[in-house]
């Protein structure tokens, strides 16, 4: 469904800047017709067919069109489709148009509107018939996203059967519920998709179901737990995540529905930032990354010469930490400590830890020993901002004392991050708790300007030789 949209957009922008050269031609530069359709000679019409539509996808993939495509809906479509096209022929008309030579400003005005006019109409019509049909393939059931319901009383089988009779089917396709209590099942609910387990098994399952949605409806005796499931199921990656009203909740006006015609459900935003913040950030990391591993690239040289020479062992040290939504991956330093530090189990360095070099000291005192990083960056193990990766052995030791931790993992760790800047090395489990604060304090506060904020801090930390 993606490469239809990938295709389709393509193929408007396109048509779109053909019409808008003939159009030049023809109307604006006053050449008629057969100077409209000479354009296909020129040099810079066929720059622009190679380079425009490649713009125009690339702004596309940044604003997000191409996530989530089988959920849009005609109205996000709509929006979606005119911020990028305005905001695509601005771009367009300051970096292509207005060095024209034109006989007056009010070709300028003429030219644009036209463009505007005319990649947006073919563009929306196209997306609006692709879209149409995905929601038509979904309201009969020929689309569904797999779904979990958290529940097991006569609250989960009730919303079981509002979701399966309501006048327009909204795609949740039951793999399953997850009783709230350890043993706890529902023979009604049993009759119509099995029990998978508990709420300590969400995240394999999930895993294992490619689940998309979670709903959660629990009995009122049970209602103390919500907080807890929606902290487990926002680990689990971008679910929607949706839960069963109460009495109070239509009191206070915190249902928002998206149809007339679906269940009332509260929807919990289980993303921190915006689809195009994301994809800009992944974009910098990306950039920024390459652009660090070539200027730095003395730098690795002789730190590497130095580490060699000054004791004995590997230049680089890697180490599995666990990462984006818990998995496990290799992360890379350049080595700090004397060789078989770790001989008697993990352990967690101080301000003075025999195990370090006196070189090595010198490098986690202004993070030198981190740059190897900008790999695992590129990667996309790891980002340039986001809470700093521990090991199982003690985000174990975390969890049974802040099961918050957990929560990191909705986000890629990172080279830097607020807690690092904040407090720098923890020490001891009670420091890395310490620092948890800060970094939580990132996700309810994550956007790019944050980031920025944090690299700058970072940066000044290096320069002034403060860290921890």
């Amino acid at each position: 469904m993606t490469i239809k949209y990938l295709v389709c957009d393509w193929i408007s922008a396109v048509v779109a800047w053909t019409l808008f050269f003939l159009f030049r031609k023809a109307a604006i530069e006053g050449g008629g017709m057969v100077a409209a359709f000479d354009s296909f000679q020129d040099s810079n019409y066929w720059y622009g067919v190679a380079f425009v539509p490649l713009c125009w996808l690339v702004l596309y993939f940044m604003q997000g069109a191409y996530s989530n495509v089988l959920h849009k809906s005609r109205l996000k479509e709509l929006q979606q489709t005119a911020i990028a096209t305005i905001i695509g022929v601005i771009i367009l008309f300051f970096a292509l148009i207005l060095d024209d030579e034109i006989r007056s400003y009010r070709n300028y005005y003429v030219s644009f509107i036209f463009l505007l006019a005319v990649h947006f109409a073919i563009t929306y019509v196209i997306r609006l018939a692709i879209t149409s049909n995905t929601v038509h393939k979904v309201h009969h059931r020929q689309i569904g996203f797999p779904t979990i319901m958290i529940g097991s009383g006569k609250l989960a089988y009730k919303t079981y059967l509002d979701l399966e009779h309501q006048e327009t089917y909204s795609g949740e396709r039951f793999v399953g519920y997850v009783s709230v209590d350890e043993g706890e099942t529902d023979a009604n609910l049993s009759v119509v998709m099995p029990c998978l387990g508990t709420i300590a098994d969400l995240r394999r399952l999930v895993e294992k179901h490619n689940v998309e949605e979670v709903i959660i409806a629990v009995e009122d005796t049970n209602r103390d737990q919500i907080g807890v499931i929606v902290q487990t199921s926002r680990v689990c990656g971008d679910l929607t995540i949706r839960i069963t009203p109460d009495a109070r909740d239509l009191i206070i006006g915190s249902v928002k529905i998206n149809s007339i015609f679906h269940s009332p459900l509260i929807t919990i935003n289980n993303r921190l930032m915006e689809e195009w913040q994301y994809n800009v950030k992944r974009m910098f990391d990306i950039v920024a990354s390459l652009f660090a591993m070539i200027v730095l690239s003395p730098v690795y040289l002789i730190t590497a010469v130095i580490i060699k020479c000054t004791s004995r062992g590997p230049v680089f040290y890697a180490q599995e930490r666990i990462g984006f939504r818990g998995k496990p991956f290799k992360m890379h330093k350049f080595r700090s400590m004397y060789v078989d530090a770790e001989a008697n189990g993990p352990a967690l360095a101080s301000d003075d830890d025999p195990r370090i070099t006196p070189f090595g000291r010198f490098m986690r005192k202004v993070r030198l020993d981190e740059i190897p990083q900008f790999y695992n960056v590129l990667k996309g193990t790891m980002s340039i901002v986001g809470p700093r990766p521990e090991r199982q052995y003690y985000i174990d030791q975390i969890v049974q004392r802040s099961p918050e931790y957990l929560l990191l993992q909705r986000v890629k760790p990172g080279i830097t991050s607020w807690g690092q800047v904040k407090y720098g090395y923890a020490e001891n489990v009670d420091e890395m708790l310490e620092r948890m604060r800060y970094d939580l304090l990132y996700l309810e506060n994550m956007s790019l300007a944050t980031d920025v904020k944090i690299m700058l801090y970072t940066v000044l930390i290096i320069l002034q030789g403060r860290g921890k």
